[in-house]
């Protein structure tokens, strides 16, 4: 078997992939915001610019930029990345900067766009994380130890802001991608586990301190508590589901966006899905997400050197586990975690960096190395 540098050809496969969902995400994305039309006019214009403007032209020309410029160039500066977007998130907790929502402070807005820097901050702590694995593995007899400190350091400096706003959904994804990024370096799985164990524990403090946190688990654990309170959303959700059958009502023929579906252009979408595409639709909206798993897998283990590795690995990672994790709080067998499912509901911040981080993925797939 010889090893060669594939230095000019980019992952069309991956790029297809990619096209495919951000194309149907858009119009997802529209059907299931004529249920916000309905009811607010200004509100739909609103989200709309943010969607149009912030997600997707911005995040096509910041997937045109990352993937212009050369990997090295994050692992060269990936602790002023990091420490940059730490300050930005912290930024929101400034009075005037930033803004709140349903509770929470995760926002700056300029005029009709609003950004949530988080969605920056999860590629950065990747980013940070993988160049310090590969400067520290090499050194260190034993790099489990040296490997899994720094990680609680970070991943405790993450956690103070995070817990603060409160967004645990990206702390829970911030982790899991940490975590599989440290299976990639061989790092012994006992650290592993005691790192789990630990991340645990402390998810389950968490659940207990926080109320809002605890009220999920409870609906998850019994949805029909509280049908018209915490659990609407969720049965609702099955509602809309159910009703699309095998088939579907029909693009754009769905009912619970315009009566009883909260947020259906946002963390509800993938039950429009369900509702006017059915089994078929949804089922194939999973295996596209599947491809982009498994060929992103395959970039990350062709390409050229450890940082490359972990940096794909993180950002593929990230991104199918925050889908996965829409689409099983929708379909009830996690709790409800109000992430966006990835390229296709509302955030523009979510699209922007999302594309963003494909950029960052085609770049290393000119320099993969081809298994002849």
């Amino acid at each position: 078997m010889t090893i060669t540098k594939n230095e000019k050809k980019v992952d069309t496969f991956f790029f297809g992939i990619v096209i495919t969902l951000v194309v149907f995400g858009l119009i997802m994305f529209l059907s299931a915001s004529f249920g916000v039309l309905a009811k607010d006019e200004s509100k739909f214009y609103g989200i709309l610019f943010n969607q149009i403007a912030l997600g997707l032209v911005g995040g096509l020309f910041a997937m045109w930029l990352a993937y212009k410029i050369p990997f090295e160039f994050w692992r060269k500066h990936a602790f002023y990345i990091f420490i940059f977007a730490v300050i930005l998130t912290a930024l929101v907790f400034v009075p005037g900067l930033g803004f709140s929502h349903g509770g929470a402070t995760r926002w700056f807005s300029i005029g009709p766009i609003s950004f949530q820097p988080v969605e920056f901050l999860k590629i950065a702590f990747i980013i940070y994380f993988s160049a310090w694995i590969a400067w520290i593995k090499p050194k260190a007899e034993e790099h489990g130890k040296k490997i899994i400190v720094p990680f609680l350091i970070l991943l405790g400096v993450v956690t103070i802001i995070l817990v603060q706003q409160p967004d645990t959904k990206s702390l829970i994804l911030i982790m899991v991608s940490g975590i599989v990024m440290l299976f990639v370096a061989n790092v012994p799985f006992k650290y592993i586990l005691g790192l789990v164990v630990v991340g645990l524990v402390g998810f389950g403090i968490m659940i207990l301190a926080q109320p809002y946190i605890l009220d999920r688990v409870h609906t998850f654990l019994d949805p029909s508590r509280d049908p018209y309170g915490d659990s609407f959303q969720l049965k609702q959700a099955q509602i809309a589901i159910g009703a699309g059958g095998l088939w579907g009502r029909g693009l754009g023929q769905g009912i619970q966006k315009f009566t009883y579906l909260p947020e259906p252009q946002g963390d509800s979408i993938f039950a429009v899905i369900g509702e006017e595409l059915g089994f078929v639709g949804s089922f194939l909206t999973i295996v596209l997400y599947v491809l982009f798993a498994l060929r992103g897998l395959r970039i990350a283990n062709r390409s050229p050197d450890m940082f490359s590795r972990l940096l794909v690995t993180g950002l593929v990672i990230l991104l199918t586990a925050q889908s996965f994790l829409n689409i099983a709080s929708i379909e009830g067998v996690f709790p409800l975690t109000g992430v966006p499912l990835v390229f296709i509901s509302h955030g523009g911040s979510s699209l922007l960096f999302a594309l963003f981080s494909v950029g960052i993925i085609l770049n290393i797939s000119k320099r993969q190395l081809s298994l002849n």
